[in-house]
């Protein structure tokens, strides 16, 4: 069974905002909408000081507390562990929004359904590879599926030691290079 995932190593990251674009571009969001959003961090100790830019999205949690709180269903998870908003059925309760522990969720204005990172899933599959991974001028994503122990995504996260941002309370498919 495939269950799908990403690297982010933050590392490589330049934080040069080109995932973001083709993300919105991809989704046709405006420029004030994003499903990617930047943190940046103070790191080391004087003189040996540096920035790292961690970029954040949705998670595709296992155990997605977004689901469990959508009280018509909008919010479900794909075979291959993809989490999808069905737009059809959200109501723009906001509930997915308190419920995502990463803040990954937004209200889109011209329909007022809340939505997410889809890993560019257009209806049948993933996007191979999603237009962030696709982009990246620094080669700091990685997207593959996590159950293929020979896929580029696993060994990748084997090799680095790679981990969920905030541990792994909701079983995060995304993975940080630190």
């Amino acid at each position: 069974m495939t269950s799908y995932g990403m690297l982010i190593n933050t590392k490589k990251c330049v934080g040069c905002y080109a995932c973001r674009m083709a993300c919105q571009m991809a989704n046709h969001l405006e420029p004030t909408e994003s499903f990617i959003s930047y943190h940046e961090l103070e790191q080391g100790k004087y003189p040996n000081v540096y920035a790292e830019v961690v970029p954040v999205q949705c998670m595709h949690c296992e155990d997605a507390p977004c689901q469990s709180v959508c009280p018509t269903h909008a919010t479900y998870t794909t075979e291959d562990g993809v989490v999808l908003v069905d737009e059809n059925k959200c109501i723009g309760c906001k509930y997915c929004m308190a419920a995502c522990p990463y803040g990954a969720r937004i209200q889109i204005e011209k329909t007022g359904v809340i939505e997410k990172c889809r890993f560019c899933w257009d209806g049948q599959e993933v996007g191979n590879p999603p237009k962030c991974v696709g982009t990246c001028i620094s080669g700091a994503r990685v997207f593959g599926d996590l159950d293929d122990p020979e896929s580029e995504l696993s060994q990748e996260i084997a090799r680095t030691n790679a981990q969920p941002i905030a541990g792994n309370l909701t079983k995060a498919k995304i993975y940080y290079v630190r």
